[in-house]
């Protein structure tokens, strides 16, 4: 079941604020702790009060279902913040904000409904599109919001498969459309006509919901905080609806057939005679009952006609004193937007009523149970590791600790409080490099092999663990002073939990000691490697890519296994393609027929496992080629895990993929170790380090449950 659902408008004013309570209300009865997220918080003021809120539906949801947890826990930013970062070109680093706070909550509460922007901005596709990015990164299902007022089919429809188009062209659930605002009697025409058509698109529930006048008229007390208004009389009726405006420009004679229920009346403060036949027609039982009367004009109300006013019962209708004049009132009344709050009683219970009666809730509800989140994106993948690794609480060495990059990324390592870590160098050379580069390494242990305690010890291991190949004392202590081997060693004895290596040196001297000493797990006859390769929308793995030149069938089906269980370990669903230069049984040749082995194999170790081969890339990725190709296939066009015949191809087709794609590659991630050591590509950047430190800590969580000694 997926943890989220993310509610997102097609366009402005389309009333996702119903929706959002709906589902809330279903929701609520069966989740026992659900949570509540904007990405984009809008501060509000409260109508009639003094008070602003950092967002108004934030604020009615806490208050309308009792929510848990502080008002700052329910949305990423504010929108100033927001726009300080758009405008700042930090568009990547607004979307990572927005992230880190919603995990926040995500790890408090069972379920989270998270309600998209606003669209207030003066060009929507351009928020529908910070909307797609948003959900994307939250790896929630969608709902989509529709403004269906005009009850035209093809332009609703038209709608409706742009926006769906638009999520999963982003790699988005889209799991249901709710056309709101549907007006009259159109709602079962339009389901009648509309729902097939959806069903077709591939949006298999839709939902028609109808215009509610009580939800979409502004109540009084909304019109007057618009207004900056001041309230003279009727402060008990600011809950009154109002609908239609008239603004009072003829005489009282053609006025009188245009009053209507709800209407508001907008004349100047001269305007004695409509005045008094607004309130006149309140005591009539043949008019209609009007909402309220606003007053423009620099003029106050005149005296007698304020004692006439006194003198009544009390006027069943606010009278408001707007501050602008009667062009300026009108201009601001068509901005005025219908809003829930709180204590709105009667629209919340009506919103209820509605949601109720025009959603199959049982089916929303079953579709929610059968969701399940459909990718790993990049942004969501790099976050979990520094979560995952800060909760491991691993001990991390790092035996390049006189290097520029890898000092920047212990210092933000120690910030994030993601790891704890031993640099190796001498001291006075990495804390005078340290402050040349302006970072801290407060908490970090640096130890020169050289001069530590635990020199001899490793020496004697090393020697025994080398003696079969003629290796002396004297020898063991030459290479043991290696940063990498006596790194290694600190791995091998506890006094670290993994090891990340590899900027300044070959990956053969990074990865030489560990199978040396370290060696292979119970079970495993190699070590391989993989790849992340984190694309624009999601994380797929890659293996073997750096390690083995030509693996044998069973070394193979080896290393799919092992990738598989890596994936699984990082939050990524094993989908395996075993690539081949064809597909199926459309090609023949040993290396084709390795790869077949191969299958058979790891079948056989894991029957459970989606797994499949021999596949072409095409027909891994593309769903529309393993139609085709590969008809019926459980993976085709949706391998998440890709196995590489031999190093040759591995190799060159990750490069190329980082290249063309743009694509992110952290690795190579060793794989059959009994404790994780990892190599870094010598180009890499800091970002890379901080990725790899946090994957080994997280490697080393599984490897075995205490930390490393300290000592």
């Amino acid at each position: 079941m997926a943890r989220s659902l993310y509610i997102s408008a097609a366009e402005p004013h389309s009333g996702k604020v119903l929706i959002a309570l709906g589902l809330m209300g279903v929701l609520d009865r069966t989740i026992h702790r659900i949570g509540f997220f904007r990405p984009v918080a809008v501060p509000y003021r409260l109508t009639g009060s003094e008070t602003t809120v950092p967002d108004r539906d934030v604020h009615l949801m806490r208050e309308v279902f009792s929510l848990d947890g502080e008002v700052s826990e329910m949305f990423g930013v504010t929108s100033k913040q927001a726009e300080t970062m758009t405008a700042a070109g930090q568009q990547g680093a607004l979307l990572e904000r927005i992230l880190e706070a919603y995990k926040q909550l995500e790890g408090k509460v069972d379920f989270v409904i998270c309600e998209g922007t606003d669209f207030l901005s003066t060009t929507p596709s351009i928020e529908f599109d910070f909307n797609t990015e948003v959900a994307r990164d939250l790896n929630a299902p969608v709902v989509l919001v529709v403004d269906g007022s005009s009850n035209e089919a093809d332009e609703i429809f038209s709608k409706a498969k742009i926006g769906f188009d638009g999520f999963r062209a982003k790699g988005c659930e889209v799991l249901a459309v709710f056309v709101n605002k549907v007006r009259g009697s159109g709602c079962e025409m339009l389901r009648a006509e509309l729902a097939p058509r959806l069903n077709d698109a591939g949006i298999a529930l839709a939902a028609f919901l109808p215009y509610e006048t009580t939800l979409a008229m502004p109540r009084m007390d909304e019109v007057t905080a618009q207004l900056g208004g001041r309230v003279l009389y009727g402060k008990n009726y600011l809950h009154n609806k109002v609908g239609k405006t008239v603004v009072a420009s003829g005489s009282v004679e053609t006025m009188i057939p245009l009053l209507d229920n709800n209407l508001l009346l907008v004349t100047h403060t001269d305007r004695h005679d409509a005045i008094l036949m607004a309130l006149v027609s309140l005591m009539s039982h043949t008019a209609p009952n009007i909402g309220g009367i606003v007053l423009s004009g620099e003029q106050e109300l005149a005296a007698p006609v304020r004692e006439l006013i006194e003198g009544l019962p009390g006027p069943r209708i606010p009278i408001v004193r707007s501050p602008k004049p009667t062009y300026e009132t009108v201009l601001a009344l068509t901005r005025v937007r219908a809003g829930i709050e709180p204590g709105h009683a009667r629209e919340l219970e009506v919103a209820r009523q509605q949601f109720e009666t025009s959603v199959d809730t049982e089916a929303l509800t079953k579709a929610i149970r059968l969701s399940a989140p459909r990718i790993m994106t990049p942004k969501l993948f790099k976050y979990e590791l520094i979560t995952r690794a800060r909760a491991a609480k691993k001990h991390i060495v790092l035996p390049e600790g006189e290097e520029e990059r890898i000092l920047e990324a212990a210092d933000a390592l120690l910030r994030l409080r993601a790891v704890e870590l031993t640099l190796l160098g001498n001291p006075e050379n990495v804390l005078a490099k340290a402050g040349q580069l302006g970072i801290s390494l407060d908490g970090a242990r640096i130890e020169n092999p050289k001069t530590s305690a635990w020199l001899d010890e490793f020496v004697a291991i090393y020697q025994r663990a080398r003696a079969h190949k003629g290796m002396t004392f004297e020898a063991a202590r030459e290479y043991v002073l290696e940063p990498t081997v006596f790194g290694t060693l600190m791995v091998h004895t506890g006094h670290a939990d993994g090891l990340v290596a590899g900027a300044t040196t070959s990956t053969a001297m990074t990865i030489r000691p560990a199978f040396q000493v370290i060696k292979t797990r119970k079970g495993f006859s190699i070590v391989s490697s993989v790849f992340f390769m984190c694309l624009e929308d999601r994380v797929l793995v890659y293996g073997d890519c750096a390690v083995n030149p030509d693996p044998t069938a069973s070394q193979l089906a080896e290393i799919a296994l092992a990738s598989a269980e890596t994936a699984q370990d990082f939050g990524i669903e094993p989908i395996v393609a075993m690539l081949s230069y064809s597909t199926g049984e459309s090609g023949q040749g040993a290396d084709v027929e390795k790869v077949k082995e191969a299958v058979k194999i790891a079948r056989a170790a894991r029957p459970s496992l989606l797994l499949e081969g021999p596949l072409q890339y095409d027909a891994a990725v593309d769903a529309s080629v393993a139609k085709t190709k590969l008809p019926g296939s459980q993976v085709g066009g949706r391998a998440t895990v890709f196995i590489f015949p031999d190093l040759n191809t591995g190799n060159n087709t990750y490069k190329a993929v980082q290249r063309s794609a743009r694509a992110i590659a952290i690795g190579p991630v060793l794989q059959g170790l009994n404790k994780p050591v990892n190599d870094l590509s010598r180009g890499c950047l800091v970002e890379d380090i901080i990725n790899t430190v946090a994957i080994t800590a997280i490697q080393a969580q599984g490897a075995r449950g205490g930390g490393a000694s300290h000592s």
